[in-house]
């Protein structure tokens, strides 16, 4: 989006209402199950009237709602704009392409460590259209073939940008000027930014891991070492 190494059983989304005859598909989970792991309930899908448009598109993009969506959606407001946010960085026609806005995001959310977003970044970079195999040699990205000059800058830069304390230099931002023009840093500056509200917000909620990011960073980032950690009870 890897083995269910805890309970055998992928996380579906947080928001439905199994155990009441409501199930469809991974979409379907109830959000205040005692096995969940967020530490704030996510809203189900009743409960998402007043972000209805938001989650429509969450949905519509990736299959299924983020608990990290269904959490923001207690303050709406705080969800609406967000959800702006996503829409201008991830999805705004620019110079950098979506797939490689979602390497961006899944190299910035492996060095930040939170499994929950390089889950999803991994399945979101598939659907954008990047081949699974460039997500498979992330760490290899310096000598791959499978990587670009211009991809390989990006990698570099996200990957030191995801570190704490934030280990970017001048060389990495002289790097991407080979590729890219002053507009084009700034998109990427900002996939790197958004995620890291990301990886702040799921990491600390401990966000419920939904069953199609994780059953593609099954198949795909499972050799690397990933585990689904706090985000799969």
């Amino acid at each position: 989006m890897i083995v269910e190494l805890q309970t055998g059983r992928a996380a579906p989304d947080p928001g439905s209402n199994e155990g009441e005859g409501q199930m469809s598909g991974s979409d379907q989970v109830s959000g205040r199950r005692a096995t969940g792991t967020a530490h704030i309930a996510p809203l189900a899908d009743g409960e998402l009237d007043e972000v209805r448009d938001i989650v429509d598109l969450a949905r519509n993009f990736s299959g299924y709602v983020p608990t990290s969506f269904r959490i923001m959606a207690r303050k709406p407001a705080l969800l609406r704009a967000f959800g702006g946010l996503v829409a201008v960085v991830m999805r705004e026609p620019g110079e950098v392409a979506a797939e490689t806005k979602w390497l961006i995001a899944h190299a910035v959310s492996a060095s930040a460590g939170c499994r929950y977003c390089q889950a999803h970044t991994a399945a979101n970079s598939a659907k954008a259209g990047l081949a699974p195999g460039k997500i498979e040699a992330l760490m290899a990205y310096e000598t791959s073939s499978l990587y670009s000059p211009a991809e390989r800058a990006v990698v570099a830069l996200a990957l030191a940008a995801g570190r704490v304390p934030n280990e970017t230099t001048r060389a990495h931002v002289d790097a991407l000027r080979a590729c890219f023009s002053e507009v084009g840093l700034v998109e990427i500056v900002a996939v790197i930014s958004l995620f890291g509200w990301l990886n702040r917000w799921n990491d600390t909620l401990a966000s419920d891991l939904e069953e199609s990011p994780l059953e593609f960073a099954k198949a795909h980032l499972g050799e690397s070492g990933w585990t689904p950690g706090k985000h799969m009870a």
